[in-house]
């Protein structure tokens, strides 16, 4: 089935939305939670799988409910279709700040690999699948894990990245090595490997983990400045260790709790 032709404006600098103008009857489908507003006369359908109207019977419901759930995304998606005789519009909003992509399959030779949460929105029609590495090493030291998300189709899908985002168009031969938390997407012709960083003092002491995923071209290549994994990382990293809520640069609140004495004593958790 050909995916609905739609038009999109994308909104925001640091924390983007997408607006998407749907004509009489045209439908795009959302990511679960992704709905950031739409216009009166857009029906919402809550439909088990990814949507996309291939899947004949409950048992390809079953199987396109399998491969999102294996993905790590959930069960259900949301078809937002005009129901109306006039043009109207949905947004859907990135949950993280970072880039929105717009990717015109048709242009990508209709199949996209991306990281199992990359997928936010797209014209009805596409095919959210999963896409496994070929290698057992990159399913085991990968950082984004064995498993992809496969979209396929011939129309607009739009994926969410952190940070400032690098398109690179590598050359036949042509090789990155890779924090592995920063691949967003790639083309299929890409080839995808992991590569250990070569000496163990980098390894232990680095900071960058044990390997690099390592792409050679020909092909494109999507690569996000602050994976939402990193972000956390750091959140958590900073927060109390302890339970109940500290109050920083507060000495009332310090004397309070019994703050100042307790940070002579026990010493601070950070």
């Amino acid at each position: 089935m050909a995916m609905d032709v739609v038009d999109f404006e994308i909104k925001g600098s640091e924390m983007q939305f997408v607006e998407v103008e749907l004509d009489p009857g045209e439908a795009a489908v959302g990511e679960a939670g992704s709905l950031m507003y739409m216009e009166a006369g857009i029906g919402m359908d809550t439909v088990f799988g990814d949507g996309s109207a291939q899947q004949g019977g409950f048992l390809g419901k079953l199987l396109g409910a399998g491969k999102r759930l294996v993905t790590g995304e959930s069960l259900f998606t949301t078809v937002y279709t005009n129901q109306t005789s006039r043009k109207l519009k949905v947004a859907f909003a990135a949950p993280y700040p970072g880039k929105i992509l717009p990717m015109d399959l048709s242009k990508l030779g209709g199949t996209l690999i991306c990281q199992k949460d990359a997928f936010l929105c797209a014209a009805k029609g596409v095919s959210l699948g999963i896409y496994f590495q070929q290698k057992m090493s990159v399913g085991f030291f990968g950082g984004e894990g064995f498993v992809m998300q496969k979209l396929e189709g011939d129309g607009l899908a739009f994926v969410h990245a952190g940070g400032t985002v690098v398109r690179r168009e590598l050359q036949v031969g042509e090789t990155l090595l890779i924090d592995t938390g920063c691949v967003v997407a790639f083309t299929p012709n890409v080839n995808f490997e992991i590569q250990y960083v070569g000496k163990i003092k980098t390894a232990l002491f680095g900071g960058e983990g044990l390997f690099f995923a390592k792409v050679t071209g020909p092909g494109t290549v999507w690569l996000q400045s602050l994976p939402f994994s990193r972000l956390a990382s750091r959140v958590f990293a900073a927060a109390p260790q302890r339970g109940g809520s500290r109050e920083e640069g507060s000495v009332l609140g310090g004397f309070a709790g019994g703050g100042i004495l307790g940070g002579i004593l026990g010493g601070d958790d950070e």
